[in-house]
């Protein structure tokens, strides 16, 4: 046997130490159960494992030393339990780690082991939201492949090592809720595929570089350490206080001074004649991101687009939106596949689509957003301009196709998702909304979530996509946005498109809230908001909340019911847990309704809805957890 998977069940009791008996084994997979107890340290007898994944589980104990002895492994993966105990130095020195090591939110404690330099090839590194303590170490510099890197929330102390400037492939870095203090190091204006700095709630101190990923303020968060100073606008700190000198100006030095400040004028002068001429000439001849822009490990042509995707052939089709199609393909030279969506230019507005969802998706970086891999802005073999954008590919598709399914599929019976991993993708859809609503500046609107707009990993973890439409939005604004026509057309989807927008309010992360609602109650119900039994009145909205409390039961998807896919649970014997799914079902969706009420006001924050969506989720595991014992 080489692969077991049996993640997003409900799993109980301990990982059976015969486990590891399977010498075989090359992927385990038993994230997102209700599994408890240790982790059996036979599973160090594993030696051929590549993939371990046991995250989401209430597992103790702490990290067993004789996974040393699985020498190939390449992603492991236990964050989310309640480990304790130190972080052992055999794991940080399993050199064959490259695709991931992620040990967050557990109780670790101790520090980050010094071997963690061994981990040379390892891309992406999560220690958040543990007890780890001490200096973050120097070796860690030598980690020179990391992209993404993760240790929020512990109680790191010190500098930020200078040994850090040669991780120059950072994507992402999230340092923030430790003890960190000193100047933030300057060269982090040297990563030029840093897309977001999280330095928030430390004891950094001084001047906030300018350059670089600091000329943005969207991509860096610096609250919460009060004596940082200066940076941009965008930071809206306070400027930095030079210390005045004491020696005497010379009388040379004053004749210098006018001339140099009548020099500066004069160069300001002449570059701000040149930057306002280049813009008309711009204007009249938009250009398009280049690759240079979009942090990426490769560049792409038409050509190998067209070879990828059999010359972007029908049976390659796996989408088509309102401003082009979506093909499946396989780049040859590095054998990954991917999703290639490609802008119909005839179609009006296409461009500006291609535009700004290139410019949204440079600068977001969160595991609940789809990735870009690269754009390809060139001209396809009849001279025509041709503009595509790739994206990971998500293996399960869209939540549109788990909620809707064909009746021509075959998998049309079989496609099920169970109330645990609804609740799963609806934790996803909210973090990334609360990333994007108030981890960004200016905060970033979406302007059109829907089913369709949210594609499944192949562990099923949940991606918000397509930006063609996203608006950057003013917190500061969103008071006057109430009242104040927009002469914006919203280009949302129908049903989904908050009701305000019709008489013409601004775009506001309201709006999002408002989107996010109907589709919390379409995941749970089944019933699209435009489904025909909504006339005279009765919206999607309105169905639910007259169902509120003691009818839910009654419009909630059949299916949702279903304990394993097969046996419904109104055929178990066992009432406590039919009543802890309807207590849960009961306060997702009154969930929904909240955020999905007409009045902009009256709706909740997405990080209320992150906050309250963890809550039912916890009371949901332990209900089941009493149930099974």
């Amino acid at each position: 046997m080489n692969l077991i998977s049996l993640s997003f069940n409900y799993l109980t009791g301990v990982i059976p130490t015969s486990i590891g008996n399977l010498n075989q084994l090359r992927e385990l997979y038993l994230g997102y159960n209700l599994l408890s107890g240790h982790i059996p340290s036979s599973l160090g007898n594993l030696t051929q494992l590549t993939y371990l994944s046991l995250t989401y589980n209430n597992l103790n104990g702490s990290i067993p030393s004789t996974l040393e002895n699985c020498k190939n492994i390449e992603y492991l993966d236990l964050d989310t339990n309640n480990l304790v105990g130190t972080i052992p130095i055999q794991v940080t020195s399993l050199s064959s780690l490259w695709r991931g090591l992620y040990l967050g939110q557990n109780s670790l404690t101790g520090s980050l082991p010094l071997e963690v330099g061994n981990l040379t090839n390892l891309v992406e590194l999560s220690v958040s939201d543990n007890k780890l303590s001490g200096h973050i170490p120097e070796s860690l510099g030598k980690c020179l492949n990391l992209v993404e890197l993760s240790i929020q929330g512990n109680f790191f102390e010190g500098e930020i090592p200078n040994s850090l400037n040669t991780l120059r492939g950072l994507e992402y870095l999230d340092i923030s809720r430790n003890n960190l203090s000193g100047k933030i190091p300057e060269y982090f204006e040297q990563f030029s595929d840093l897309g977001y700095l999280n330095l928030s709630f430390n004891q950094l101190e001084g001047q906030i570089p300018r350059n670089g990923v600091f000329a943005n303020a969207s991509l860096v968060s610096v609250v919460g350490n009060h004596n940082l100073c200066g940076g941009i606008e965008g930071f809206k700190l306070s400027p930095c206080i030079q210390e005045k000198t004491k020696t005497k100006t010379s009388s040379s030095f004053k004749v210098i001074i006018p001339i140099i400040v009548g020099s500066v004028c004069l160069l300001l002068a002449l570059c701000i004649f040149l930057i306002f001429y280049g813009r008309k000439r711009l204007n009249k001849n938009p250009s398009f991101p280049t690759l240079s822009n979009i942090p990426s490990y490769m560049r792409v042509s038409y050509l190998e687009l067209f070879r990828a995707t059999n010359g972007f052939s029908v049976d390659y089709l796996i989408g088509v939106g309102s401003y082009g199609s979506v093909f499946k393909g396989i780049l040859q030279d590095v054998n990954q596949t991917v999703a290639v969506k490609v802008l119909n230019l005839q179609r009006e507005g296409a461009s500006k689509s291609f535009l700004t969802e290139c410019n949204a998706l440079r600068h977001l970086r969160h595991r609940n957003l789809l990735k870009i891999i690269t754009v390809c802005s060139s001209m396809d073999m009849q001279g025509n301009e041709f503009r595509a954008l790739v994206f990971k590919f998500m293996p399960y598709g869209s939540l549109e196709e788990w909620l809707h399914p064909r009746v021509n599929e075959q998998q049309h019976h079989s496609r099920n998702l169970s109330f645990i991993q609804r609740l799963n993708i609806a934790i996803d859809v909210a973090l990334a909304l609360d990333y994007l609503h108030h981890c960004c500046q200016p905060s970033v609107v979406h302007c059109d979530l829907k089913p369709s707009n949210v594609l499944l990993d192949d562990d099923m973890t949940a991606r918000v996509a397509d930006f063609g439409i996203a608006k950057l939005f003013s917190a500061t604004s969103y008071d006057s946005a109430q009242s104040q026509p927009s002469s914006d057309v919203i280009r949302g989807s129908i049903g989904y498109v908050a009701p305000e927008y019709g008489i013409g309010v601004k775009v506001s992360v309201q709006g999002d809230v408002y989107s996010y609602g109907i589709l919390l109650i379409e995941m749970f119900t089944r019933k699209r908001p435009t489904d025909d039994m909504f006339l005279n009145g009765l919206s999607l909205h309105s169905y639910a909340e007259m169902a509120l409390p003691n009818q839910v039961m009654g419009i909630v998807d059949p299916m949702v019911l279903s304990d394993d896919n097969t046996e419904l649970v109104n055929t178990v014997e066992d009432s406590n847990s039919r009543a802890n799914l309807q207590e849960s079902l009961v306060s997702v969706i009154t969930l929904g309704v909240l955020c999905s009420a007409d009045a902009p006001t009256e709706r909740m924050t997405m990080s209320e809805v992150v906050s309250e969506l963890h809550h039912f989720k916890k009371y949901y595991l332990s209900g089941e957890r009493s149930n099974s014992e």
